[in-house]
C-alpha cells in the first residue's frame, strides 16, 4: 500500500511503551508524526529517539503528538528507552510502537524490498487533525533525520492550514510569507493587513500573519 499526501492516515491498535493505544484517538485533534526505526539498539536511531525527547516542548506547543515504530517486542523497547536517557541524557516519555508482527509496517509501506526484506526503512509522516497524512519522507539507514527541518515542515504546514499563505524556499519561522494564489490581490490587501509585497503578480509576500 502507497501512501499519498492527502490520504487518510491508516488507523491501527498497538502496544507501545506507555501502554495500548488506538492510533487516531491517541491523537485526537493533534497533528501527528510517525516514523519508523529498523530495529531496536541501533546506532543512528539511538540519537534521533533522544532527540526527540529534547525537543518535547517544542513538539507539545505546536501541539504535535509523536510515536515511534519498532519492529522489535515490547520488553527490547524498554531495555533500548534505558540506553537512549543514558546515551542521550534525556527521558524518552513518548510511545514506541511494538510491531512484531509488522502491521502497522505494512499499513505503511515502511518495508522497501530493496532496501531490506525484513526491517523497516527509516520513514517519517506528519499527520494533520484531519488524520491526513500532509508530508512524507523516507531517510536511509547511515544518515539522520534533521529535526530542525521537521520542526520547520510543521511550522509552514500549520500557517499554511489557518492563513492560506504558503512558504518559499529556506523558510524559517518569523520570516515573510507568501500569499497564496487562491486569494487575490484586492483580497490580500484586507486579509494581510501587515502589508503586501508584490514581486510578480504570482508572487506576493506578506509578514507571516501569526508573528507579533
Amino acid at each position: 500500500m502507497s501512501l499519498r499526501l492527502g490520504d487518510t492516515a491508516p488507523d491501527f491498535s498497538a502496544i507501545t511503551s506507555v501502554g495500548d493505544i488506538r492510533f487516531h484517538e491517541y491523537l485526537g485533534d493533534s497533528w501527528g508524526i510517525l516514523f519508523s526505526h529498523p530495529a531496536d539498539y541501533t546506532p543512528v536511531c539511538t540519537t534521533e529517539l533522544g532527540r526527540t525527547a529534547q525537543l518535547k516542548d517544542e513538539f507539545a506547543k505546536r501541539n504535535v503528538k509523536v510515536l515511534a515504530v519498532s519492529v522489535d517486542p515490547i520488553d527490547k523497547h524498554f531495555g533500548w528507552i534505558a540506553d537512549i536517557n543514558e546515551t542521550q541524557h534525556t527521558i524518552v516519555d513518548f510511545p514506541i510502537i511494538a510491531d512484531e508482527n509488522r502491521n502497522v509496517a505494512e499499513l505503511y509501506d515502511m518495508i522497501h524490498p530493496n532496501a531490506s526484506a525484513t526491517a523497516t526503512v527509516r520513514s517519517l509522516f506528519i499527520i494533520g487533525p484531519d488524520k491526513k497524512i500532509k508530508l512524507t519522507l523516507t531517510y536511509p539507514a547511515s544518515t539522520g533525520r534533521n529535526f530542525t527541518e521537521v520542526l520547520r515542515v510543521i511550522d509552514s504546514l500549520q500557517l499554511a492550514a489557518e492563513y492560506s499563505v504558503a512558504t518559499p524556499a529556506d523558510w524559517k519561522h518569523g520570516e515573510d510569507v507568501i500569499i497564496a494564489l487562491s486569494v487575490s490581490t484586492e483580497d490580500a490587501q484586507t486579509k494581510f493587513p501587515k502589508g503586501v509585497k508584490i514581486v510578480k503578480p504570482y508572487l506576493r509576500y506578506t509578514p507571516q500573519p501569526d508573528k507579533d
